[in-house]
């Protein structure tokens, strides 16, 4: 009998009788169908013949860099490229306005190998009861030196005295293999207004 996850569990939703292909690792996708010109641009398009790793001493895949909140002019960045960033951030609340419609966009590194099947999950909990839970595919990246990004649908805020007050934010990257790249904790407030 397999355990099934709670509804406050972090984890990504499977496609019943979906099965990750093998992996193959850069130098052999470099190899496949040589002769194939379309499959040469194609896999130039990923980064697979320039691939520089941004942090070659980092043996990670990807390194998220930041979380980006933004409504309007109000553009909220949150550093989590290092666990002294998050740990700053768990000390400080993001504050955010009642009501407003914002979007998050997350900032990251791909590089060393292909990443399949990245996906941004978010549970939201007030009161340690789960209000908002979000969960995006946000694909699968080649490895590149810039950084890439990804930009979530909007959502709106809640609003109205009861919506007022501390949420605690729980924030995972992972992919298809179930390798966690990040996951972390944070603090956002909602209030009347911005300050």
């Amino acid at each position: 009998m397999s355990q099934q996850p709670t509804a406050d569990e972090l984890v990504p939703t499977r496609t019943e009788g979906y099965k990750i292909s093998e992996k193959k690792g850069i130098d052999e996708l470099q190899n496949l169908d040589a002769d194939d010109p379309s499959l040469a641009k194609w896999k130039d398009s990923l980064g697979l013949s320039h691939a520089k790793a941004r942090f070659p001493n980092d043996k990670r895949m990807v390194v998220v860099q930041a979380l980006v909140f933004q409504s309007g002019e109000h553009v909220i960045r949150m550093d989590v490229s290092s666990p002294e960033a998050i740990a700053k951030l768990q000390k400080t609340p993001v504050v955010i306005k009642e009501g407003v419609d914002y979007t998050f966009k997350i900032e990251f590194v791909v590089q060393h190998e292909v990443v399949s099947g990245l996906q941004f999950l978010q549970q939201i909990k007030r009161l340690g009861v789960s209000v908002e839970k979000m969960e995006e595919m946000c694909g699968s990246y080649g490895p590149k030196y810039e950084n890439q990004e990804k930009t979530f649908p909007h959502s709106k805020a809640p609003s109205g005295m009861m919506a007022r007050g501390t949420y605690t934010v729980k924030s995972k990257f992972i992919d298809d293999d179930n390798n966690v790249y990040l996951e972390w904790t944070w603090t956002m407030e909602i209030k009347k207004d911005w300050a």
